[in-house]
């Protein structure tokens, strides 16, 4: 392997593997991350555990030190309430300029496709979260595609990388739950007036849907909070901070 491509490599190795540890808690939340022996455990060496402390505090996961060092943050329900709004309003602006920068239908196949593949699993109402949540993210990121921005889809990345924000960041633990289909049909006709909204060329409304539609996942938030079972399969948990 080339050289530049085995830094790389050590470097995604470090960044995802820090990533995991700070999600799992073994990194606990407002404590210093103990760099000496870090980059032995992630089998990887200094300067690649150096750029993944640095992504993870440009993620928002980590919180650099004044005298140098990274603490582990963590998050309360109305931080990950204001990220999860963010989103929305990153989002229905893609929904908006998809909508004003459609040149043909034919630009729609993909989010028509998916659409009708997330329809097939909704309507089984047996287990296939597993595969939702891939057409979920399949969904969201054609989506972003056809908003045509580079800049856009820039922000939406950073947006999504905090814990809990992303799109799918709360579905594998929203399994637990009672409500689980009842959620999961209220966000599959959200998806379906979005796909209406864009092809119409209505951006006012497709920003409108794609808003609502990031609420949602403030309500699964509240009701895992609820969940011990739930909460136990959100990842990143260790990094809430709930109310006493």
């Amino acid at each position: 392997m080339p050289r530049g491509d085995a830094a790389r490599s050590q470097t995604t190795r470090a960044t995802l593997g820090l990533r995991e540890l700070v999600f799992a808690g073994e990194l606990a939340p407002e404590q210093r991350v103990p760099e000496i022996g870090l980059a032995e455990r992630l089998g990887v060496s200094r300067t690649p555990l150096r750029l993944a402390l640095s992504t993870l505090a440009h993620e928002g996961l980590l919180r650099p030190l004044p005298g140098g060092g990274f603490v582990v943050c963590s998050f309360t329900l109305e931080d990950v309430a204001d990220a999860i709004e963010l989103r929305g309003v990153l989002e229905g602006t893609a929904a908006r300029f998809a909508a004003e920068r459609l040149e043909s239908t034919s630009e729609l196949a993909g989010l028509a496709a998916v659409t009708e593949q997330l329809d097939a699993v909704v309507g089984e109402g047996g287990p296939g979260l597993e595969r939702y949540v891939e057409l979920n993210d399949e969904y969201h990121e054609t989506l972003i595609v056809l908003a045509k921005s580079d800049a856009l889809a820039r922000a939406i990345a950073n947006a999504v990388a905090l814990p809990f924000a992303s799109p799918g960041a709360l579905l594998a633990s929203q399994a637990t739950l009672s409500r689980e289909h009842e959620l999961l049909v209220v966000a599959q006709h959200q998806h379906r007036m979005l796909l209406e909204a864009v092809g119409a060329g209505h951006g006012t409304r497709a920003e409108e849907v794609a808003r609502e539609h990031a609420r949602l996942a403030r309500l699964n938030l509240e009701l895992v909070l609820e969940s011990e079972p739930a909460l136990e399969r959100l990842p990143g948990a260790p990094l809430l901070r709930r109310a006493v």
